[in-house]
């Protein structure tokens, strides 16, 4: 078929291509009726794979202008027969090639389908803890409202937002939660704060992991004998301390940190270091 004198360098190939793609496909008619039996396994994948190259190359490259005058002669062809009326004008329907409709909406499943998949907080937290199995974790700034340790005899709160976070690390890590106090009604209201927040009966948290010493030395001591994968501390002073013992640290700090360590990590809150919020 010889193209017109008007059309434009991408019709013409356009128009190569398409005679190819009839050319080959005569080919693979005739290889598949005839000699089928003598094409080994790698022959077919061949003439498979050269026929679905064609076919995406020739839907790449098809001249919008082609489907412009397709419409164009099937409004031709509807006009020529004004007699029949407009409900028969109305109901005529294309014969040839994809509506553009058709195309946007096979274009929206092909995006929709290779959209990336946003992982699960639980997923987000093993990656962040880079799959280390136990956790040591300061309660004061961390888990806690409160801050001080003089807070804490007066009342203990959980904060709401980190519990989705705390929960999720106790299913797959072993966790220890640890806090200087300064007197035995402090432990009390701590443990009660966190059996009233569910973490004792939704995760996997038990009251023996929840540790209490009257000094910061002495806190840094559990997490030195526990010899965790990770230790959570608001206290920059016990995260340098124990950088060299511990293989990862977040420093929990409501102001942007330096980094004193390769190992050790800073962020606002723990919830937002897991990205929940």
């Amino acid at each position: 078929m010889a193209t017109g004198e008007g059309d434009t360098p991408k019709q013409e190939l356009f128009h190569l291509i398409k005679r190819f793609g009839a050319y080959v496909t005569l080919k693979i008619s005739n290889i598949f009726s005839i000699s089928l039996h003598n094409l080994d396994s790698r022959s077919i994948g061949a003439v498979a794979g050269l026929a679905v190259a064609i076919v995406f190359t020739w839907r790449m490259l098809r001249s919008p202008a082609g489907s412009q005058r397709r419409q164009q002669k099937r409004q031709g062809a509807s006009s020529s027969n004004s007699g029949v009326g407009a409900h028969s004008n109305a109901s005529v329907a294309p014969t040839e090639g994809c509506s553009p409709s058709d195309d946007s909406r096979a274009q929206n499943v092909v995006e929709e389908f290779f959209q990336p998949v946003k992982p699960t907080l639980g997923q987000i937290v093993r990656q962040k803890l880079s799959e280390g199995r136990k956790v040591t974790c300061r309660l004061l700034g961390v888990i806690l409202e409160e801050s001080s340790p003089e807070e804490l005899q007066k009342q203990a709160t959980v904060k709401s937002s980190v519990l989705e976070v705390l929960l999720e690390i106790t299913k797959f890590c072993d966790l220890y939660l640890m806090e200087l106090v300064l007197d035995d009604e402090s432990e009390k209201r701590v443990l009660v704060a966190l059996e009233e927040a569910g973490v004792f009966t939704s995760g996997g948290l038990v009251k023996d992991k929840v540790l209490f010493s009257s000094t910061e030395n002495g806190r840094s001591s559990f997490v030195r004998q526990l010899e965790p994968d990770w230790h959570i501390d608001t206290n920059p002073e016990i995260i340098n301390q124990l950088a060299r013992f511990i293989k990862y640290q977040l420093h929990v700090s409501p102001s942007k940190t330096e980094r004193t360590a390769a190992n050790v990590f800073s962020a606002p809150s723990l919830e937002q270091f897991f990205g929940s919020i």
